[in-house]
């Protein structure tokens, strides 16, 4: 009885706080000091931080023409994609492509687990970088300790200093790059200079503010308690899916041994108990004590025990990428992979495929024009001279190339049907006209009701042409 009580009372027991005097229910967090380390997943980490910041930071600098080669221009409603110009009525690609994302997303995820956060998420790639400077100006991870619970001196604030200077830096250019997305970024650094332009400049402040808070400190709690993905992806998750293991069959026991020893006749595993792994993690979790949604499947302690392992002289794969089945089942790594292409997965695949190729060739075969048919209201049917009977249109035409085009008007539907006038108009590159057109018929060469006529607008010097379907009003 005692005993139970005792356990009881220790599970009552309030968990440690922030302030030792105060009775908050939350753990203080302690602050990760990750190691850096060498080997083929930190390899392919900086080879996408590298291609992912070349891409961000140079791809709105590239000129098309006149203008700039990506661009969401909000303000004047025109997205301008390399030789594309899209607008607001091209929805429909915005809508597919956030598809794919997510078809996507299923994919990788149903595969791999979180590729995405451990190697291309923007969290991951600035929290990277911030790292690497500390590391630069603070030394390794000892002397990041050390210098962290040492008292101020000199050497301590000039170090802090030029450390908050470059993440600032660095913060404020990442801002400045993303603004520039949306405003032309050559006109945008001009008004910022010459202190112009509010609202840039408090969202170039907004984005820096926030890659320097995300990065700089918050860094794996937005993984952890924050970002969304790590909560729902045990929904796209499944035994079957390649994750970070660690093989506690081959590892435990645990323990320190000397090099050379025989150490299985000791009742120990592969695991020297180092906590290398422990000490090269970006979220500060052990993965021996089994799968855990903090994991970023970065497989840096990957590196971290195989470089060990090397050491030792053991076999790699200590911890590795495999599944769950595989682990506990003990399979080979082509039972492994035959379980990881399973029907789900080429689902997913196929639909993914047949939806990017749609995409792409719907946006191939795009018309460059745009035309809606607005039919005059005011006045809805006229005898004009010369037995004629009369509707009015109001023909809304849109050039979404950049040159300007010259385009010709038909109309086609009843018998004996033309223009009057508007049968040619030139249209500025990017731009829209608003196009009267009046439609005569012969008196008494339809019946009275609501008649289908199509209007047929295509472009002088460009291939293709467009037809919108209106009526044509006969009164009783």
């Amino acid at each position: 009885m005692k005993q139970e009580e005792g356990k009881k009372d220790q599970k009552m027991q309030p968990m440690k706080s922030v302030d030792a005097g105060s009775h908050a229910f939350f753990e203080a967090q302690q602050k990760v000091y990750p190691r850096s380390i060498n080997g083929f997943f930190m390899r392919w980490r900086w080879a996408l931080v590298f291609f992912t910041q070349f891409v961000f930071y140079v791809v709105p600098w590239i000129q098309w023409g006149d203008r700039q080669m990506v661009l969401f221009d909000i303000g004047a409603r025109r997205f301008y994609l390399f030789g594309m110009v899209l607008y607001p009525q091209d929805v429909i690609y915005l809508a597919a492509l956030l598809i794919i994302c997510a078809l996507a997303l299923f994919l990788f995820t149903a595969v791999a687990g979180r590729l995405w956060c451990g190697f291309s998420c923007p969290q991951t790639v600035y929290t990277e970088i911030f790292m690497w400077i500390e590391q630069k100006v603070e030394g390794d991870r000892s002397a990041r300790i050390r210098l962290d619970n040492s008292n101020w001196t000199f050497e301590k604030i000039w170090k802090k200093s030029f450390k908050q200077f470059l993440w600032i830096a660095v913060s404020l250019w990442t801002g400045f790059t993303f603004v520039g997305f949306f405003v032309p970024i050559r006109d945008l650094g001009l008004e910022i200079v010459q202190l112009q332009g509010d609202w840039q400049i408090f969202w170039v402040l907004f984005y820096g503010f926030a890659t320097y808070g995300n990065a700089g400190y918050l860094r794996e709690q937005v993984c952890k308690y924050m970002c969304p993905y790590a909560r729902f992806q045990s929904a796209m998750l499944d035994r079957d899916s390649l994750i970070v293991s660690y093989d506690p069959a081959r590892g435990e026991q645990r323990g320190p041994r000397r090099k050379g020893v025989d150490y299985k006749s000791q009742g120990l595993g592969d695991c020297i108990d180092c906590k290398l792994c422990v000490q090269v993690c970006p979220v500060g979790i052990d993965i021996r004590n089994g799968f855990q949604y903090e994991c970023i499947g970065c497989g840096l302690c990957i590196d971290a025990c195989d470089s060990i392992m090397d050491n030792m002289q053991y076999p790699r794969g200590l911890i590795r990428f495999t599944t769950q089945n595989g682990v506990e089942q003990g399979w080979a790594k082509s039972k492994i992979l035959r379980k990881v292409l399973r029907p789900r997965v080429l689902i997913y695949t196929v639909v993914l495929i047949g939806l990017s190729i749609a995409t792409v060739v719907s946006m191939s075969l795009r018309q460059p024009l745009k035309v809606d048919v607005i039919r005059d209201r005011a006045s809805l049917a006229r005898i004009v001279g010369g037995g004629k009977l009369e509707n009015t249109y109001r023909l809304q035409i849109m050039n979404a190339t950049e040159t300007p085009q010259k385009y010709h008007v038909r109309v086609h539907g009843l018998e004996g049907i033309e223009l009057v006038e508007g049968n040619v108009v030139v249209v500025p590159a990017t731009d829209t006209v608003g196009l009267p057109v009046r439609v005569q018929i012969p008196y008494g060469s339809a019946s009275s009701g609501s008649h289908p006529i199509i209007f047929d607008v295509d472009a002088e010097s460009e291939k293709g042409m467009v037809s919108e379907r209106s009526v044509f009003l006969v009164p009783r």
